[in-house]
């Protein structure tokens, strides 16, 4: 596609209505040249709103995340074989990046299997122009959007503590340092002291967690801590004891917290895991807009 230059005239300033003061910078990624269009259109009609880049195939929207600076990118599901996996993909290559994704309809499990990976806001094609401006600007502030329909059918799945049937999930074998960081998670361990329980950092259980995230196909901590207790994954693996301070050795502060914790709780320890931090919810030049 050649690349495209649109006059700046379309924007004027801030959207006062916004109340952010802030510009939305969003990239247009869809197959139907009428439908990217139209979105310019109902857009330019916003002050706080700029389209700054748009694709019509998928290795376009992947140049155009990388090459224009956006806040929130617009992508057709009917772009990727796979849209759930794309856009966990396109976060991890822009985490900072909000992703509205446009299905060609209502559809329970892609609604869910989009929400779990990441997306920020999913809407069918047949929105109205101006509930599409007010999700766009939701999503741009951090807040997750979901239709109705779709509302009702994460809280269902989250009622039935998966975002996915258990059947569907592949089976994968972790290795005994992921086990034994898993098994401090389902105790309701925070990072801080299981790094002191492994015996490594804070960032590297960060690392290991993101691993193990990507192999079983969950989102957090949530996820991750029913996943391996409705799988047995954990079963009999005991969390690694708080290493003993040798005499003359200085304890540091993360160290006595632990140990501090570990001594109190040593009592009331019982057969059922905890779980903490639980809440509910990533070829063609692209055209560059300025």
């Amino acid at each position: 596609m050649a690349s495209t230059s649109v006059s700046a005239g379309e924007n004027h300033g801030l959207h006062a209505g916004n109340g952010s003061g802030q510009l939305i910078r969003v990239i247009l990624a869809d197959t139907q040249a009428i439908f990217r269009a139209g979105l310019r259109k109902i857009f330019a009609l916003e002050d706080d709103i700029r389209v700054v880049g748009q694709a019509e195939t998928l290795s376009q929207t992947q140049s155009a995340v990388t090459k224009f600076s956006a806040d929130v990118l617009i992508f057709e599901a009917a772009l990727a074989h796979n849209p759930v996996e794309i856009v966990a993909e396109l976060l991890r290559q822009s985490p900072q990046l909000k992703i509205v994704v446009v299905t060609p309809g209502s559809d329970e499990q892609l609604t869910l299997d989009l929400f779990r990976r990441g997306a920020h806001g999913i809407l069918s094609r047949e929105v109205e122009p101006e509930i599409l401006v007010d999700c766009l600007r939701k999503v741009a502030s951090g807040e997750p959007w979901l239709e109705s329909q779709a509302i009702h059918w994460v809280m269902e799945a989250y009622r039935g503590h998966t975002l996915r049937p258990s059947g569907a999930r592949p089976k994968v074998q972790l290795t005994p340092k992921e086990t034994l960081i898993v098994s401090c998670v389902t105790q309701g361990m925070k990072n801080k002291e299981i790094a002191v329980r492994v015996g490594t950092t804070e960032q590297v259980v960060k690392n290991y967690l993101r691993k193990v995230y990507d192999k079983l196909g969950v989102a957090d901590r949530l996820e991750l801590a029913l996943y391996c207790l409705s799988h047995h994954v954990v079963d009999g693996v005991k969390p690694p004891p708080v290493p003993a301070v040798q005499p003359g050795e200085a304890v540091s502060a993360p160290s006595a917290r632990a140990a501090g914790a570990a001594t109190s709780s040593a009592s009331t320890t019982s057969a059922n895991p905890s779980i903490s931090n639980a809440s509910l919810p990533g070829p063609t030049a692209p055209e560059k807009l300025s």
